[in-house]
């Protein structure tokens, strides 16, 4: 990734009106750092994979501040993806192709075991270029230390000749191995507005020639980071590993739009003999695609877990609060849980889910009633739960839609715009309905994660809302709405949703997982008054709670 956006992993401390209160910079004082989602204990903060039974996560920081720059892999690992121990970095600058830095890419497993990481690094001349890393001692198990190839590297280089700019090429992907027994491997770039999956082949690893055409290409969609390529299962929620080859397979091409901060991804077939992408009929390529999440997620990577038969998906959470204040209060950005992915079975989408690790952090369940309900207005606290440190599942039911809204035109491919315009405090029929989290008791400052439906040309639409805009009284900082469809029938099927809780962060998953929104918010009046969580319903219609399950969550061990 490049200097905006780099896949980074950071922290916050201690705010009040419109100013920070500078304190030292420990996790006891610091109310907005993450009990279990993943951070360096400070600075600014590329290729997950698993090996030998244990997880390995490399991550993009700068070591020596909290903004961008003088960027390094950082290393951790974990037997369950949830607790985390710390190593020295893995790879740093220290030869002519990353001396100015060693940026994001990914780690491939080769036959017979063997990880090796293809990562953009910065040469001499300040050019992205492709290099190869690999394990020193295989029989570590926490693979501390790697090194470069000083024969081959850069594997990878631009050149006037197939017009690549030296300062948009950067992210390789995990490799995969085809039917003719070659590697290949994408790596994002642009010509003009053009983004690109730029096509590189090799048989040993170590010498890769560019393909005459990229994989995949859009028009008018700009430089793509951190791109990822890889199979899915049609009929099934299990991983598919990279290399697979056979029947009952589709692909998925992520890219991350460096433009607007943005994800899109598409789903399609891979033609194995031309060695091009091919997006299902339909498919929207830019900011107006699918998502796998519609809020503060970026430069996310899949890896196939081979040890649970499953893909999980790590994305980048990044602040809401400017560099300057990150400088003071000596960290920026986290991770998002990660999550298994999976096709959503008969539809044009992926599903998602928080790693089934994380339920071991859950503790004091608290049940309330079932099949209670809502009448419009009412709110309904969620008691004996640890508010800013939460896992809550709660799922409504509706009986009849005679009178649900209708949805204006003009929106149907806005939904964030729709959200912005019908926050928690605008009245429909059915909605805005949902959960108030990091609320104060009073209900003066709060952060809305709700549902809203409508009619539109005779269908019922969902839609899911974070409203940030009273998440925080005196702070300035990013409190923009994020909003998405559910694709859902909510006469016939139940309505989930499922929220972590984290001191900043914000993680929903609505319909199951069919669409997914993170928000990082940094309430104040609950630092002193304390956190509090309800089940709202702020329409004019009543909604029934079927389900509502919370626990607290304990800390997890990370670095």
């Amino acid at each position: 990734m490049a200097s905006s956006s780099v896949w980074l992993f950071c922290l916050l401390a201690l705010f009040f009106g419109h100013g920070f209160v500078e304190i030292e910079a420990s996790p006891a004082n610091q109310p907005y750092r993450t009990a279990f989602h993943f951070q360096p204990p400070k600075n600014w903060m590329n290729g997950p994979m698993v090996h030998k039974g244990i997880y390995h996560l490399f991550y993009q920081w700068n070591p020596k501040g909290a903004v961008w720059g003088n960027i390094v892999w950082a290393h951790s690992t974990s037997t369950d993806l949830i607790n985390w121990i710390p190593h020295d970095p893995a790879i740093y600058p220290s030869i002519p192709s990353d001396i100015n830095g060693c940026w994001s890419g990914s780690a491939t497993i080769l036959p017979g075991g063997k990880p090796v990481i293809l990562y953009t690094g910065i040469n001499e001349q300040g050019q992205q270029v492709q290099n190869l890393a690999m394990p020193k001692n295989l029989s570590d198990p926490f693979l501390r230390e790697w090194i470069k190839s000083p024969k081959y590297n850069p594997v990878m280089a631009p050149n006037s000749i197939n017009e690549i700019n030296s300062s948009s090429f950067r992210d390789p992907t995990t490799a995969w191995r085809g039917l003719n027994g070659k590697w290949s491997v994408i790596v994002g770039s642009k010509l003009n507005r053009e983004g690109k999956a730029i096509l590189y082949r090799s048989k040993n690893f170590t010498t890769w020639t560019e393909a005459k055409q990229p994989l995949h290409s859009a028009a008018d969609t700009g430089m793509w980071e951190c791109p990822d390529f890889y199979p899915v299962a049609i009929d099934s929620t299990k991983g598919v590993e990279t290399s697979k080859i056979g029947h009952g397979i589709k692909y998925v091409l992520k890219a991350s739009l460096d433009d607007t901060k943005h994800e899109f991804y598409t789903i399609g077939m891979y033609d194995h003999d031309k060695d091009i992408y091919i997006p299902d009929e339909g498919s929207v390529e830019g900011d107006s695609g699918l998502r796998y999440d519609y809020g503060k997620f970026y430069a996310s990577k899949t890896f196939f877990d081979s040890e649970k038969n499953r893909r999980v998906l790590w994305g980048w959470i990044n602040e809401s609060t400017n560099a300057t204040i990150d400088i003071m209060k000596g960290w920026s950005g986290v991770q998002a849980i990660p999550r298994q992915i999976w096709l959503r079975p008969f539809k044009k989408q992926l599903m998602q889910w928080p790693v089934a690790e994380l339920k071991k952090l859950r503790m004091n369940k608290v049940d309330v009633q079932p099949n209670t309900v809502l009448k419009g207005g009412s709110v309904v606290e969620i008691p004996s739960v640890t508010s800013i440190q939460a896992d809550v599942e709660i799922e409504f039911e509706i009986s009849n839609l005679d009178k649900v809204d209708t949805l204006d035109a003009s929106l149907i491919t806005n939904p964030q715009e729709l959200c912005s315009q019908n926050g928690a405090s605008v009245r429909g029929a059915f909605g805005p309905f949902g959960l108030l989290v990091f609320a104060s008791k009073s209900l003066e400052e709060y952060t809305a994660v709700y549902f809203r439906i409508f009619k539109h040309e005779k269908k019922i639409v969902v839609l899911m809302c974070n409203d940030l805009s009273r998440s925080s009284l005196h702070l300035d900082y990013d409190k923009a709405s994020f909003g998405a469809f559910v694709d859902i029938a909510p006469i016939h099927d139940k309505l989930p949703l499922r929220t972590l809780i984290d001191h900043s962060i914000v993680e929903s998953f609505g319909g199951g997982g069919t669409a997914c929104i993170t928000s990082r918010v940094y309430p104040t009046l609950t630092l002193t008054e304390g956190a509090h969580t309800y089940a709202f319903n702020n329409g004019t219609e009543s909604v029934k709670i079927s389900k509502l399950t919370a626990w607290s969550m304990k800390k997890a061990y990370i670095n």
